[in-house]
């Protein structure tokens, strides 16, 4: 008897319907599994087999052929045990075919019949109700996860048996669908109102807050770069809800989310070590999965030490900072993942981080101090916004509180968000940044006072800035005009965002 039966199979952060098709026939017992298959799939014969039996159902002897369709999609995971479990059931008969009709089915067997937690549970879920499915079958760990779709219908369960005796009409699950208004709501755990002194550094944060951009810290060791870095996230602006699922998706495909908290409402601060490779950076692997980009998405990747991190690793950031997502592209599959991030890179000025130090002396040659600096490429620089210098921290402001009150990060936050909503009414959208204009958008935006062209022209023939240099100037001194919601940019707009052009300022020196 055949029975066919509806799974999905995540691929980036889509989940693809796979239909299951199960047949049972004449000839020697056993199970088949085709349609492209990995080991984890096909090693799944036994463990559900044993759970069948330890469940209280009787495992047919007949033969048994299991088809993955489409069969020309590689299929990875093991979140088809519970569809193909119902499949023998239904082809057995224990079980109406009928009943498998309009729903889908997603979960991980153990060998004592329990149901596990599957990746990309939220994925299904979306998929399934684009598809009209009535409904979807998924493991009860997976419960909070996918009340974050509050308009569909879902049923959770612990054990095969449960699902069984559903599917006959039986006994209906007990579950409680999780209200979104209990789920973890943002806060700001380390505060900006911490930092001492380094005025210059928070006001430059407070920039690249409200236009999205992009900001390199170059200054010694115990200057304050990571502890900056760390309190980013706390003057972003809450996430919308659009971008909370957005992010828990990809989370979600990681197998990353906590159950118990499972919507991401608090921007993501990812900080991978220099020792990462360009896969854990980008995203990708055998089975593919998404990368500290795409982690990072709506949120902060911050990468300390930024010239210790591999070539290739820094020059695969080309991409995601230019498009603001990631295309991987491999012999079995093809996959994109959204990598729309605020980019923060921490240095030191040289190899011993004591160059320019005012009272410690640097121990690099000219050929060090170069060679540390030639890593960065010119095209990887020209993608970041602000660069910024960091001096050491003064003793006064670090013992006597010299530097007198200091800002909390909810009072920067309340002008981040001011700044933001004036770039909405100017673009007609929320999801439109400074930072993300295109070249034709920057003509068509962008408004000046007179003589403020003339004076950005003559310090570019000055200092030899490349075009997209020249566009990032404009870009942070329109976010400049922003905070002061003023609709034209001034010449003291463009002065401001001119010193955040360090590194090119040092090459024409």
């Amino acid at each position: 008897m055949l029975c066919k039966i509806i799974s999905f199979y995540i691929l980036g952060l889509e989940a693809l319907p796979i239909e299951v098709e199960v047949d049972l026939g004449r000839g020697l017992p056993g199970t088949t599994i085709v349609g492209l298959p990995d080991s984890s799939i096909k090693e799944s014969r036994e463990r559900i087999r044993t759970a069948i039996i330890n469940s209280g159902f009787e495992f047919p002897l007949q033969r048994i052929t299991i088809n993955l369709s489409p069969a020309d999609l590689k299929k990875e995971g093991t979140g088809f045990d519970l569809a193909i479990a119902l499949g023998i059931l239904a082809g057995s008969k224990l079980l109406a075919s009928d009943k498998l009709k309009d729903i889908g089915v997603m979960g991980e067997l153990s060998l004592d019949g329990s149901i596990r937690g599957v990746r990309g549970i939220l994925s299904a879920v979306i998929k399934a109700k684009e598809l009209g499915l009535r409904e979807i079958l998924i493991p009860y760990e997976n419960l909070r996860e996918a009340s974050l779709i509050g308009d569909y219908s879902f049923k959770p369960f612990r054990h095969l048996r449960e699902v069984v005796d559903y599917l006959r009409d039986e006994r209906e699950p007990v579950w409680e669908r999780v209200p979104l208004n209990n789920l973890e709501e943002a806060d700001i755990s380390e505060d900006f109102s911490e930092v001492r002194g380094q005025n210059l550094a928070k006001r430059a944060f407070e920039i690249a807050a409200a236009g999205g951009h992009n900001i390199l810290i170059i200054g010694p060791p115990g200057a304050g770069k990571t502890m900056l870095a760390q309190r980013m996230p706390g003057i972003l602006p809450p996430m919308s809800y659009e971008e909370a699922i957005e992010t828990t998706k990809i989370y979600s495909v990681a197998g990353l989310l906590n159950s118990e908290k499972p919507l991401i409402k608090r921007r993501p601060f990812r900080n991978p070590h220099f020792t990462i490779s360009e896969a854990g950076l980008i995203g990708g692997g055998t089975i593919p999965k998404p990368g500290e980009v795409s982690l990072a998405h709506h949120g902060v990747l911050f990468l300390d030490e930024f010239p210790e991190f591999r070539r290739d690793v820094i020059e695969a950031l080309r991409q995601p900072l230019e498009d603001g997502y990631v295309t991987i592209t491999r012999a079995t599959y093809t996959v994109t993942y959204p990598a729309q991030f605020l980019l923060l890179v921490a240095m030191n000025p040289c190899k011993c981080g004591f160059l320019g130090h005012p009272l410690r002396s640097c121990t690099c040659s000219f050929q060090e101090v170069k060679k540390y600096r030639s890593k960065l490429s010119g095209p990887i620089i020209d993608r970041i916004d602000i660069h910024l210098e960091v001096p050491p921290v003064d003793v006064k402001d670090l013992l006597y509180d010299s530097d007198g009150p200091r800002e909390s990060s909810e009072e920067i936050r309340a002008r981040v968000v001011k700044a933001r909503k004036f770039q909405e009414k100017r673009y007609g959208t929320c999801r439109k940044l400074n930072a993300r204009l295109k070249p034709k958008e920057i003509k068509r935006y962008l408004k000046y006072e007179p003589g403020a062209l003339e004076f950005l022209e003559k310090a570019v023939e000055k200092l030899g800035f490349s075009a997209r240099a020249i566009h990032k100037v404009l870009k942070v001194a329109r976010t400049i005009a922003d905070l002061e919601e003023c609709d034209i940019i001034k010449k003291v707009h463009l002065s401001e965002a001119l010193q955040y052009r360090v590194l090119e300022r040092k090459a024409y020196e």
